[in-house]
This record gives C-alpha cells, structure tokens and sequence, in this order.
C-alpha cells in the first residue's frame, strides 16, 4: 500500500511508511497477499476449493470480519454475506463466474440461458441456479471479483463454525437468547438472523447444522477485453433508447447516484399519490413509519414530508405489484419525463435518461425552486443517471459515456461511503480522493461545498474538505490498513470515486490514467462533483448496511445531497434564478413540514 500522494519507487519489499508500525505495515500486506491468492488461482481452467482460500483470509484480520481466526461465531460477518448471496447458495457446491452467458455457453453451461435469473437484496448481481448444486454468476468488472470472493470464503468460514457450535444444541434451539447463550454472538445478531431468514429460521439452521460447506469455484474469462465489452452492451441499451427518443446528440449531465433520488425530485409522482402512500403506511407500514407519520400529523416532526413520501414509495414499490402495475408506474414516469431503461447485461446497473425540456416545473420538489420555466423549457440538456456501479465498473461506464456523448457538461458522483471521523448520515465532500486500484492521488476543486447540502439536510451533518480512498473491497481491510489511512487525514472509505477520477483524467490528458502519481484535477474539461454519505462505521463493525438497509432517517443525507446535484445542473443550464431564496430554507423550522391537504 502506497502512501496517499507519494510517488512511489518500487512495489517490492515495501518498508512501513510514514506513520507507519511494522504491525500495521503487515497487516496492510496481508491484504494484498490474499487478493494475490484468489486472483492467481483463478487464472487456473478447472474449479478451486474455496477452503485454500480460507487461511489468507483469516491471515488478513479483515475489519469486517474480525472473528474470522477465532472459534467464535461472527454472526455480523455471516449477516453481511448472506444480504450479497442469493438464498440458492444454501443448496450450492459450485459457484462460476463469467462475464456473458455466450462465454458460459461456450464452457459447457449451455443451460444457463434457460435459467430463472436470481439476486441477493444486499448487491445487484445476475445469478443463475441449475437446481442440481451449480450458481452461475456474471460478473462486470474486476471489482466483481474482489467482493464477491471474500464474500463467499466469509460465508463458508461462518457456516462451518455455526454448524460446530450448532451440533452442541437441540433441533429445537431457535430462540434468539438460547442460541446466544449456547452458541455465542449477542441476541441482537441471532434476532437479526431470524429476521433475515424469517419462516425458514428453524429449517436453515438445521440444514448448516447438518451439512459441512465446501464450495468449489471457477473463473469464465475474465479479460479487460469482455469486461469492456460487457459495458459496451450496456451502454447500448441506454442510447438505442436515446436515439428513438431524439435525444442522442443532446448535451449530457452524467450522475452516478441511485434509482429513486432524482426521479422522485423532477417527476412529482409521489405528491400526486401522497394519499395512497399515506393509506399504504398506515396499512402496512413499519412502526418507524407510523411513529413518523404520526409525528407530522402532530406538528413535531423534523423530517421534510416529500422525503417521508419518497421512502414510503420505495418500500411500497419493494413489495409485491403485478406487472400491470409496474407498466403503469413506468407509463407514469415517462409522462412525466423520465425514461428507465433496465440493463439486460452482466453489468446490472439501472439508467434513467431526463430531458430537461421535457420536466414539468410544476412538480418539481420545491428544494429544487425557484427554477425560470422558459430556461428550462429551452434547455436541451439531458440527464443520464446510473444505479452506481461497483468499483472499477465506474470507470468502465464514464470511458464509454464519455467516448459516444455528444457533450459532455457535468459528472457527478454520488455515493455510500464508510466513514472514520463522522457519523452514520453525515455528508462528506472531499477535495483529495486516492485511488488504490492506480495508486494514484487526485487533488480535485469540488463543485460542492457544504453550503450546497447543509439547508437540506436534517438530521446529519456536511463536512467538506475531506479526504477520501477507493478501496478495493468491501472485505479488503483490516484495522492497521485503516490506521494507515486514518493518519493520513483519509476519513471517507468508498469504492467508485477513484476509478470515476481515472475516466476523467482521461477525458482531460492526451494519456491513460496514471499509476501512483499525484494529479491536479484544478482545470478539467466538465463540471466534476463528488458527494459521500456515511453508510457504515468501520472502526466499530458497523452494520447499519451490512444487515439491514438504510433508514427513513437516512433519506435524508440522500436527497439533500440529490437536491444539490440538481440545483447546480439547473444553474448551469440558466433555469435556476438566485434572486429568490429557495423554498426549503424560507420555510424555516418546519421545512418540509406536512401540506394541510395531506390525509389527516
């Protein structure tokens, strides 16, 4: 591991750096000494035990899997990993990887093509189950493989020690408390695992209780070539679409964020259907949502209304809905101005294309305001935003974005990051961003800065001036690796923003990207943003994503940081006016506060 900036000399026999114990200088190379061992393993054509895996992983003291070298249970491990598998792994003795269902054709798993597509509520991956004991997966990107590894060797390591203590208990051993008394782990993980499994708690443990795991692994491909071609198809889809719209030679704002942020600001749909959404809280909402809901009725709410719309629409569209529906609610937001295009590559990243002449400034979230109508109406800017990527798969889709783009005007970054300074909510925008997979460090001039975030944001805070690092994985981290960093003044630990730097250092230099070496991004071709929101806490196992998903509360460092994107494209363009002081600060305390015609 290079220090942050440095212009290293040689990647052999690395001495410890500045700041740096011989501890921490090990562990850090535990880390590489494990990625170097899956990946040279899987360069072999036949299948791999994981169980040759297991020793360098335990070796590396991973923060997100500190138990690993004990007897112990790590039941917040265990979580982790079974939120990013499909439910088929239970069943499962061989995992493939590949990058299109061609190259797995080819290999003899001529079958998958036929399969029912599976998936993991934790990472978006396409998964295929044969029934008889093979998972095919595809992957987009090298990143892939350094998350998805470590999560399996990590599942296996705990489903075997959980069938060691499990084998010491009665069939009849489900209760939370017993099994933490009995088998160890606190009652909130097991509590946490019977949520998780639900009504299948009792069977799952008795089928880790019965069977020992040893998965096999093997590798289909997995080139730079088809990693390249794997985002061409993807992208493909995105302007086929474009194209029939005419909209291809249109200038573009490229946003990496989510599915749900930016559509629910320009399209106004859940204040259209605020009184289904309030009926469906009330019906079949969770306790935190009615306490919230009860909270606004009552006046003493601090959240914003359309932030409680825009969550209860999320977790009404995560439940059951007929295909009718769906084609409805896709109708709906065409109509609107908005245009999903769903992936049907390797590379499972959603895009959602906005014609801002298309927006009715009507409906859009007062945050956003005041926006001058003709500006906006005479704007012939397009919005191309993308359900983030994983790791290098961020590099890969800007390249190509920014290869076929007409014009190319803004990029902006927003995305999850752990944090070491901050707190689970809080927003961070960085000014320094280093990049493990070039060991690069980029010194860049933000467009945002708190003031941009902090009128919007409710309950958690802004810190600009920070500094971030792009690691390799989720997994691929221990205690000393994050001292390292730490002392360094690197307290935002994220996966995308290195390689989105690589892409645009490209677009700016007459070179490919550099390897460790700083860079001064202070004059780039397009307006270049990064926004950060603490998702995980690292130095005390944070499992606020790891086993559940964000809150309600959460929402909110989500859509303010959303609100800034889109105000500075709106700037940009001409459509905002700054005479006016916006909406959601004029509002006061209340901000956000429930309209009178809600339902009461």
């Amino acid at each position: 591991m290079a220090v942050p900036g440095a212009r290293p000399t040689t990647r052999r026999a690395r001495q410890p750096g500045p700041g740096e114990s011989p501890d921490s200088s090990s562990l850090a190379e535990a880390v590489e000494v494990y990625r170097r061992t899956y990946t040279t393993v899987l360069r072999s054509t036949g299948e791999t035990r994981l169980r040759v895996l297991e020793a360098s992983h335990r070796a590396m003291h991973s923060s997100l899997h500190p138990l690993a070298d004990s007897a112990a249970p790590d039941l917040g491990a265990f979580l982790y990993a079974i939120r990013r598998l499909p439910d088929a792994v239970f069943g499962a003795e061989l995992v493939v990887m590949g990058q299109s269902i061609e190259i797995f054709q080819r290999r003899g798993f001529a079958g998958i093509e036929g399969q029912t597509e599976i998936g993991a509520p934790g990472r978006r991956r396409r998964w295929y189950d044969d029934g008889k004991g093979t998972l095919a997966v595809l992957i987009s990107s090298a990143s892939d493989v350094d998350d998805l590894v470590p999560t399996l060797v990590a599942f296996q390591i705990e489903w075997n020690k959980l069938r060691d203590v499990l084998r010491g208990t009665t069939q009849r051993d489900t209760v939370p408390a017993d099994l933490a008394t009995t088998c160890g782990g606190s009652e909130g993980d097991w509590a946490r695992l019977e949520e998780v499994w639900g009504t299948s708690f009792a069977a799952r443990l008795e089928q880790v209780r019965r069977r020992h795991l040893s998965l096999r692994l093997r590798m289909l491909g997995g080139t730079q070539v088809g990693y390249a071609r794997v985002t061409r198809r993807w992208w493909q889809q995105v302007t086929g679409m474009m194209r029939s719209e005419g909209l291809l030679g249109r200038p573009v704002y490229f946003v990496s964020s989510n599915s749900h942020s930016l559509g629910n600001l320009v399209t106004g749909l859940a204040r259209r259907h605020q009184d289904e959404l309030v009926a469906f809280v009330e019906r079949d909402g969770t306790d935190e949502l009615r306490d919230e809901l009860r909270a606004f009725r009552e006046g003493r709410a601090e959240g914003n209304w359309d932030n409680f719309l825009y969550f209860a629409a999320r977790t009404r569209q995560r439940g059951a809905r007929s295909e009718a529906e769906r084609t409805a609610a896709r109708r709906e937001e065409r109509e609107a101005g908005l245009i999903a295009v769903s992936s049907r590559t390797a590379l499972d990243v959603a895009a959602q294309v906005i014609a801002l002449d298309r927006l009715n400034p009507s409906a859009l979230d007062e945050r956003l305001g005041p926006v001058a109508h003709d500006a906006l109406r005479s704007s012939q800017a397009v919005i191309v935003n993308v359900d983030y990527p994983l790791g290098l798969a961020a590099y890969n889709i800007l390249r190509e974005v920014a290869e076929t783009a007409a014009e190319l005007r803004g990029v902006y970054v927003l995305g999850k990051a752990a944090t070491l300074n901050a707190d689970v909510g809080d927003v961070m925008i960085s000014g320094v961003i280093h990049d493990e997979h070039s060991g690069s460090t980029f010194w860049l001039d933000n467009a945002f800065r708190v003031s941009d975030i902090a009128p919007y944001l409710r309950f958690g805070s802004g810190l600009d001036n920070q500094r971030a690092v792009t690691v390799k994985g989720t997994f691929l981290q221990n205690r000393g690796y994050l001292d390292f960093y730490h002392r360094e003044a690197f307290s935002v630990v994220e996966m995308e923003a290195g390689p989105y730097c690589c892409a645009m250092y490209e677009m700016s230099e007459a070179a490919r990207y550099p390897m460790g070496e700083p860079v001064n991004f202070s004059r780039l071709p397009v307006d270049f943003g990064v926004i950060h929101y603490a998702s995980d806490t690292p130095y005390t196992q944070a499992r606020t994503l790891g086993a559940r998903g964000l809150s309600y509360f959460g929402m909110d460092s989500t859509y303010a940081s959303s609100v800034a994107i889109l105000r500075r494209i709106l700037r940009l363009e001409g459509a905002l006016t700054d005479d006016v002081q916006p909406l959601d600060v004029a509002i006061g305390d209340d901000g956000g506060a429930m309209p009178s015609v809600a339902p009461a």
